[in-house]
């Protein structure tokens, strides 16, 4: 029998995220093995996301082991994977999704939020932006690097606590770490977070994608991305802008999708709601609410970004 193998980066949490996969195969009889691919998000750790300048900073050097046929699937948290992905390539599964929210670890036993000179890292673009609106107080600061080298940093003191999501703590057993836990309605997360995302080249033989997708993919999950990517392939970009976006499927089948965009100071705050009545009609949801939000200011919040980005 085939042995699948996995591609996945290197840190811990990655791993994890890896082994879940190959657990999920094997106890469906489909023997695996772990390939370690370094990426250049984990090569470039003196620069911020947004300065790297590739939209595929997670994910490149894994989509070009898929094409050699080095490995069979790549293993990626949902929400690195850019906005559009090549034709050679295909999204196939988004396994079951964890709890969305952004979380406040610290080693302090308790922490302040309205402290004057609170200092918070992050390397995510839109946490600064929402950091900015909603806790003007709060310095923040670059925290690149893998979750242990991150919280490392935070046991030397060089913050007062890091913003993360709530996934990597709970699945690296940091739970004891978490001091607040940001409401999604507020924090809305990032299009994907929260779920592990399975890609393969579309010549890898049908019969594999089928039983790859029966087992690895959760319908719910998938649905809700359709419509948060689709948002995000929209406003053309990725894990470098400060957008949002949250999906949920509700029992009676509706699908609500709250998604936006934020300035890089915070100010402007452009956000939307949309319903469909047919889950089915996720991806076209997606793409009409950013739409609306590129209409109602988003486009300048862009150009304003890019025009900043250009000059520093």
């Amino acid at each position: 029998m085939k042995t699948i193998r996995i591609g996945t980066r290197g840190s811990k949490l990655a791993l994890w995220q890896a082994n879940h996969v190959a657990a999920c195969l094997e106890q469906a009889g489909l023997p695996t093995e772990i390939v370690i691919i370094t990426t250049t998000g984990d090569l470039v750790l003196d620069r911020s996301l947004d300065k790297i300048g590739s939209k595929g900073v997670f994910t490149e050097e894994l989509e070009q082991s898929l094409r050699t046929g080095h490995i069979d699937i790549a293993v990626h948290s949902a929400k690195d994977v850019q906005s559009s992905i090549p034709d050679d390539l295909e999204l196939l599964a988004f396994m079951k999704r964890e709890r969305v929210n952004d979380v406040i670890v610290s080693y302090a036993d308790t922490l302040d939020l309205h402290r004057p000179d609170l200092v918070l890292g992050t390397s995510s673009t839109r946490r600064k932006a929402m950091l900015k609106r909603f806790y003007p107080n709060a310095t923040t600061a670059e925290a690149r690097g893998n979750l242990q080298t991150r919280l490392r940093k935070l046991e030397e003191g060089q913050y007062h606590g890091l913003v993360l999501a709530y996934a990597g703590v709970h699945r690296m057993q940091y739970d004891s770490l978490i001091r607040y836990i940001l409401p999604e309605v507020q924090f809305v997360p990032a299009a994907g977070q929260g779920s592990v995302a399975i890609e393969c080249a579309r010549s890898l033989e049908p019969e594999l994608k089928f039983d790859l997708r029966r087992i690895l993919d959760h319908t719910p999950t998938h649905l809700c991305l359709l419509a948060e990517r689709a948002f995000l392939r929209t406003m053309e970009g990725g894990c470098s802008i400060p957008s949002f976006a949250l999906a949920k499927l509700h029992t009676d089948g509706l699908l609500q999708l709250h998604a936006g965009l934020i300035s890089l100071d915070g100010q402007q705050y452009i956000e939307e709601k949309m319903m469909a009545s047919d889950a089915q009609q996720a991806e076209a949801m997606g793409t009409k609410l950013a739409e609306s939000v590129l209409s109602r200011g988003g486009r300048q919040i862009l150009d304003d970004i890019r025009s900043h980005r250009t000059e520093s």
